[in-house]
């Protein structure tokens, strides 16, 4: 299944860039949708339903992207979703379309997490010193663990950068038990 949601928003993310849509727009418009129809069972019971038929589902589908002055590209891409009946995914979806569109956007998100919340400057260093490394634009997103001690602990994709003195202690227990 995750091999088939994810040629949906690689397709969906290709047509973004292809059309130069706004990414952070084009992203808040499906965020929307997808809170729209996973907040509403009744809305979600119609759109998974095969017993409605595609031109009812189709009809409710422009009046929602018409309200909420929508794109005419996410309108179309949500028909191939209720046509394909994988419109119940589209949570899922909308994950991996902003995974999709960072990675063609060079685009690399961090999870940090420190012993206290990092200033501005604090964080605007870390940003571009991961850029650097990564050679991609960070997004990150800040947690508080006090469990560290001081520090910090940087997830980006499957790699993780301990540089917190939890981890540092770690490491030197290791190395004192093998020497």
């Amino acid at each position: 299944m995750a091999a088939v949601l994810g040629r949906y928003a690689r397709a969906f993310a290709e047509v973004a860039v292809k059309h130069k849509l706004n990414p952070e727009k084009t992203v808040a418009e499906f965020e929307q949708v997808v809170a729209l129809i996973t907040g509403s069972r009744e809305l979600r019971n119609v759109m998974q339903n095969p017993a409605v038929s595609r031109e009812q589902k189709l009809t409710l589908l422009d009046a929602i992207i018409q309200r909420m002055d929508g794109t005419k590209l996410l309108r179309n891409f949500l028909a191939v979703l209720i046509d394909g009946r994988r419109i119940g995914n589209i949570a899922e979806l909308v994950e991996l379309f902003k995974q999709e569109l960072d990675r063609r956007l060079g685009i690399a998100e961090a999870r940090v997490t420190s012993v206290r919340e990092l200033t501005a400057v604090e964080k605007k260093t870390l940003e571009k010193h991961l850029a650097e490394i990564t050679g991609k634009a960070v997004r990150a997103t800040y947690s508080e663990d006090a469990s560290l001690l001081g520090g910090v602990l940087i997830r980006m994709g499957s790699t993780i950068y301990d540089g917190s003195v939890h981890g540092q202690l770690e490491r030197m227990r290791q190395e004192l038990a093998t020497a």
